[in-house]
C-alpha cells in the first residue's frame, strides 16, 4: 500500500521530510554567511509563503538556487503535511465513531453477561479472571484513556458514569446476570447498586466497600454480596503466615491453578479458612458443619497446626481452633463469616453478611 497505506505513517513521514528540508535550507543560508536566526527565519517565510520580504538580498546564483529549492520542496511538503494531518484526524474520528457503534451493537447482542464498573486495580484483575473463564463482560469506565486501554485488549468498554442510569442501560443491565461495582468511592457504589437493582431486580450485585459502616448500606441498597478488600487482604496475609505450606499447595502449582479456574467457571471458589477460638463452627464435626450450612460449601481438607493433613476428612472429624479448613463453595466471603464468633462485632458482621446473601 506504500507510504499512503497508513494515515499515521504518512503524517510521520511528511513531518520528517519537512524537518529535513528546513534543516538543510537553514544550513545552506548559514553557509552563505547569514546568521542562524536570519537563516531559520528566511526558511520559514519561504516554506509557509508568508511573503514578509527577504531578510537579506538574494543576489547570488547560490542564494537563488537555495531559495528556489526551498520554495519547491517546502511548499510541496506543507501541502502534503496539511493533507496528511486532515486525513489522520478525520480517519481517527471515523474509526472512533464506527468503533463505538460496532461495540454498542455487540453489547446489544449480549445477554447473561457481567458488568464491571471501574477499571482500577480490582477491575483489571476481575476482567482478567472473567476473560480466562470465557465469561462475557462489559466495563464501564469514566476515564477515556483507561477505556481505550480496555478496548485495545479486545474487551468491551463504555465511557461513562455508572451513577447515570443511561450508562447502565447501554451496558445491558436489564439482560446481565451480574454487576460488580468496584469503585473506590463508597457513595458511588451505593448509588450504582440502587440504580442497578431498580433497573433489574433479578441481577446479582457484588459491591466493593472501603469503610465497615458502608457494608450495611450496600446490603440495604440491594447488593447480594459486599467485598471489603482490606479485610480480604488481611485474611490472605494471615493464611500465608499460618499455613504457608497449605497455601503453596493450593495456589502455587499449575495443577491447582487450573483446578481453581475450572471451579470459577462453575461459579465455585477454593480457599483456606482459619477456624478461630470460640468460632461459630469450631468444635463441630465435618458432617455437622455441612448440614448446618445447608451445603453452602464443602470441606475438602483440614490442616492442623502440628502439620497433620486430612485430605479426605471423615464426617466425624471435629474442627478445632487453629485448623486451616480448605473449603469449596459459592460466596466464599459469606462462607468465611460463618466461621466467625457470634458474639460482639464479629457476630454482627456475620449476621449482616448472611442476611444480605440473596442466593449462593
Amino acid at each position: 500500500m506504500g507510504v499512503f497505506g497508513s494515515p499515521g505513517r504518512t503524517l510521520v513521514s511528511t513531518v520528517i521530510f519537512m524537518l529535513a528540508v528546513i534543516a538543510a535550507a537553514t544550513a545552506a543560508y548559514h553557509h552563505a554567511g547569514w546568521s542562524f536566526p536570519d537563516s531559520f527565519y528566511m526558511v520559514l517565510l519561504t516554506v509557509y509563503t508568508v511573503g514578509y520580504g527577504e531578510v537579506h538580498p538574494i543576489d547570488t546564483a547560490y542564494l537563488h538556487a537555495i531559495t528556489v529549492m526551498t520554495m519547491i520542496l517546502g511548499c510541496t511538503g506543507s501541502i502534503v503535511l496539511t493533507g496528511a494531518l486532515v486525513q489522520f484526524l478525520t480517519i481517527n474520528q471515523l474509526q472512533q465513531l464506527f468503533g463505538t457503534r460496532r461495540m454498542i451493537k455487540e453489547i446489544e447482542h449480549l445477554s447473561n453477561h457481567v458488568i464491571i464498573v471501574g477499571y482500577g486495580r480490582i477491575g483489571v484483575m476481575l476482567a482478567r479472571e472473567l476473560n480466562m473463564a470465557g465469561l462475557p463482560f462489559v466495563i464501564i469506565e469514566r476515564n477515556e484513556r483507561l477505556a481505550d486501554n480496555v478496548r485495545e485488549l479486545g474487551f468491551l468498554a463504555i465511557v461513562g458514569d455508572a451513577t447515570d442510569e443511561t450508562s447502565l442501560t447501554t451496558a445491558g443491565v436489564d439482560r446481565a446476570r451480574a454487576l460488580a461495582t468496584v469503585l473506590p468511592n463508597d457513595a458511588a457504589n451505593v448509588f450504582i447498586t440502587l440504580s442497578a437493582r431498580a433497573l433489574n431486580p433479578k441481577i446479582e450485585i457484588i459491591a466493593r466497600g472501603e469503610m465497615a459502616t458502608t457494608e450495611n448500606k450496600l446490603i440495604q441498597a440491594g447488593a447480594d454480596r459486599v467485598v471489603m478488600p482490606t479485610h480480604i487482604g488481611a485474611e490472605r496475609i494471615a493464611e500465608l503466615i499460618l499455613y504457608p505450606r497449605t497455601e503453596k499447595i493450593l495456589h502455587a502449582s499449575s495443577e491447582m491453578q487450573t483446578l481453581e479456574r475450572q471451579l470459577r467457571g462453575l461459579g465455585l471458589e477454593l480457599q483456606v479458612v482459619v477456624a478461630p477460638e470460640r468460632g461459630a463452627l469450631t468444635g463441630l464435626t465435618v458432617a455437622q458443619i455441612e448440614k448446618r450450612t445447608e451445603g453452602q460449601f464443602f470441606i475438602v481438607q483440614i490442616h492442623r497446626q502440628d502439620g497433620t493433613v486430612y485430605s479426605e476428612p471423615e464426617p466425624e472429624l471435629k474442627i478445632v481452633a487453629g485448623d486451616g479448613v480448605v473449603i469449596v463453595g459459592r460466596g466464599i466471603q459469606s462462607c468465611r463469616a460463618l466461621f466467625e464468633p457470634l458474639s460482639g462485632a464479629a457476630g454482627h458482621r456475620h449476621g449482616t453478611i448472611y442476611r444480605g446473601q440473596r442466593r449462593f
